[in-house]
């Protein structure tokens, strides 16, 4: 039974006699110039989706000659024999069409080759024509990373899919195959980095950097390295206290430097290509530099003198904020923190420090500003960090597809550069040359047995690895992929999934929270409306609304300042009340309830609106679904069918709560007299 475990890699068989009859003459014989085991795991891959697609396996010739109708090399020599002359990086491929109806796949290494494999079975599954073709892939992002937020009981923080594929019960898992079709999976959308431990790491996943455990590390490293995918570990920054029985971890103390020097070596005997650590420190009660009134640049560097001299690098997190700070306070801002901490230490960080930002200064919303601290600080590696679970946008129980949003924070012009300078400039290092660089993004996977809880989430992971790729792929042809991959090339079940796909974001925040406030879920869990759900005990709200209005005044002239924070044309764009964009309006500004919005309505008849309307689209989400039935297979489409009702009436609670709320708030009635309670 078809439950969605293969995702995107089904090698469905292909019925299409001339598709079929094509793919077959092509590829007969295979001959392979080197014996890594990224090649034979690239081989591997080759003969499985071909022995399901086309019913056949290739046949391997030991030496070079012209049966070979698929050729996979490393070798620049037999890549120039075969016209193939043209300079990629190291994960870089060429797939081209040579004499004699034969194909070659040429990598700088071993890595681009297994890329180019995925390429072309993808090709297949969509049943692209390998005719006449030149195909050149190169990555514009350096690190393409997940960052897995999995415990060692086997518990995901923000885990919507099940339990740990890695953990459970405080041990290494017992299903290592599963972990090893992980590594595929991922190494066919060109990830290469992966920390599968929780950056909030608790007193048991600290141990994983001792002699204990660090056997098992390397195993999990051995599988992850095979597909290109170097193995990083989130980090304990008291790590000296807790594991050295030290009383401080001062980063300017001498003994606490000699500590992690030593604990790097060791490492580095079990892991000799580990990729270095994740650091999330000074934030939501996490141990930090800050204890000892010292700078995060002092923290970071203190790690990353330790790992370079085995070329790791130390991934910073520029999560950081004063959670227990008093919200009644309208003067006190979290969406500050990040730019108010880092930017006075631009350039004071090493070569192998990275800075990891959020997309927002915020966390994870359905909507928020970019975080002004991309491109603020030209002499410090930054990368892009984005979230993949859906811990704001209906944790995998609602469809929320997130690449559209992710597009547009790509694309967002910083203008730190001058005109044309977009985030995803900024952190591929074509604007300022990055020694390290790129985006990671939290995963959404479990042990659930299609991954990710609700199939269409497989979407999320897939879209995230393509862009992490290439930041100028499009949502539409990344979506058309992914649909084509998951239920095959029916034209209209690629329509109507994809078109489900690409409206379900926005059908999202309209029943949610309007014109990028943000937040109005429940604490703890985040699941669920809850208007004045805060997090840290009564200080306030993020939303500030009262009888007269709702909004945060971040602007320089009457509020927070926040504004200030990005650069001229942007801080322009945000200040006034004119210039604001109306889908992050109360991101930015306090209005009254009776302001205009530029579409025409006011603020609180656009916040009823958009509730209606968003119940109505996510009634159509299901009905478009039902369309399928015939078509999907049964367990598929019942788990997504059940989803979508849930949704449905999920949505219905959202709207109730939230009109409710700001009719009682306002007094103000609706326009168009709906029942609100």
């Amino acid at each position: 039974m078809d439950r969605g475990y293969k995702m995107w890699l089904r090698y469905n068989q292909i019925t299409n006699q001339e598709v079929l009859e094509e793919y077959q003459s092509c590829l007969q014989h295979l001959h392979f110039s080197v014996n890594t085991a990224t090649i034979l795991a690239a081989v591997d891959e080759l003969q499985a989706g071909l022995s399901s697609m086309i019913n056949h396996s290739l046949h391997v010739l030991k030496t070079k000659d012209q049966r070979a109708t698929l050729l996979l090399t490393i070798e620049e020599s037999i890549a120039k024999e075969e016209n193939v002359q043209v300079e990629i990086e190291d994960e870089g491929y060429v797939i081209k069409s040579i004499k004699n109806n034969r194909l070659i796949i040429f990598g700088k290494t071993d890595i681009g080759v297994l890329y180019g494999v995925f390429h072309l079975l993808r090709l297949m599954q969509t049943q692209c024509s390998l005719k006449h073709i030149y195909i050149v892939e190169q990555p514009k992002n350096s690190l393409r990373m997940l960052n897995e937020w999995d415990n060692m009981d086997g518990s995901i923080e923000r885990g919507y899919a099940g339990v740990s594929i890695f953990f459970e019960n405080n041990q290494f898992t017992k299903d290592w195959e599963r972990v090893k079709d992980y590594a595929r999976l991922l190494a066919s959308v060109g990830i290469n980095g992966i920390a599968f431990n929780n950056v909030n790491v608790h007193e048991q996943e600290t141990k994983l950097i001792t002699p204990e455990y660090l056997p098992t590390v390397a195993k999990v490293a051995n599988i992850f390295r095979m597909y290109g995918i170097k193995t990083f570990l989130s980090i304990n920054y008291a790590s000296p206290i807790s594991l050295g029985g030290m009383d401080t971890a001062d980063p300017l103390n001498e003994e606490v430097r000699q500590w992690w020097k030593d604990k790097a070596k060791e490492i580095y005997r079990f892991i000799p290509d580990f990729g270095g650590v994740l650091v999330k420190a000074d934030s939501e009660h996490r141990p930090g530099p800050f204890t000892y009134n010292r700078t995060h640049a002092d923290g970071a560097n203190m790690l990353a003198g330790a790992f370079a001299p085995f070329d790791g690098i130390v991934l910073w997190r520029c999560f950081v904020y004063d959670c227990m700070q008093d919200w009644r306070d309208r003067s006190t801002d979290r969406a500050r923190a990040a730019y108010d901490h880092f930017k006075p230490i631009d350039g004071k960080f090493h070569k192998n420090v990275v800075l990891q930002i959020k997309n927002g200064p915020m966390d994870f919303q359905v909507r928020e500003a970019v975080s002004p601290l991309f491109g603020a600080m030209p002499n410090t590696n930054q990368m892009l960090e984005l979230q993949i679970t859906q811990e704001y946008t209906g944790q995998q129980k609602h469809l929320c597809y997130l690449v559209p949003q992710w597009k547009e924070i790509l694309d967002f012009d910083t203008y730190a550069n001058g005109v044309n300078t977009p985030i995803k400039s900024i952190v591929d290092g074509s604007q300022y040359k990055y020694d390290h660089c790129g985006i990671t993004a939290v995963s959404n996977v479990g042990n659930d047995d299609n991954w990710t809880g609700h199939t269409l989430a497989q979407a999320n992971l897939y879209g995230y690895a393509r862009l992490a790729w290439n930041p100028d792929l499009s949502a539409e042809l990344i979506t058309d992929e992914w649909a084509k991959l998951t239920f095959g090339v029916d034209e209209q079940v690629v329509q109507v999934v994809s078109n489900m796909l690409l409206q379900s974001w926005h059908i999202y925040e309209k029943y949610t929270s309007p014109l990028g406030v943000g937040w109005m879920v429940n604490p703890g869990h985040h699941y669920g409306p809850n208007v004045d759900g805060y997090e840290y005990s009564v200080w306030g709200t993020y939303h500030f609304a009262d009888s007269k209005g709702i909004g945060v005044d971040r602007t320089v002239a009457t509020g927070t300042g926040f504004t200030n924070q990005y650069f001229k044309e942007n801080k322009e764009l945000y200040e006034t009340l004119n210039n604001c964009p109306d889908e992050l309006l109360l991101f930015f500004h306090h209005v009254p309830y009776t302001h205009q919005l530029k579409s025409g309505d006011t603020v609180i008849q656009h916040i009823y609106n958009t509730h209606f309307e968003g119940v109505e689209e996510a009634i159509g989400l299901k009905k478009s679904w039902l369309s399928l039935e015939a078509k999907i297979s049964p367990s598929i489409f019942n788990g997504v069918s059940e989803r979508l009702q849930h949704q449905i009436e999920h949505a219905k609670e959202w709207r109730d709560v939230i009109n409710t709320y700001f009719y009682r708030k306002s007094g103000i009635e609706d326009e168009k007299n709906r029942k609100i309670y």
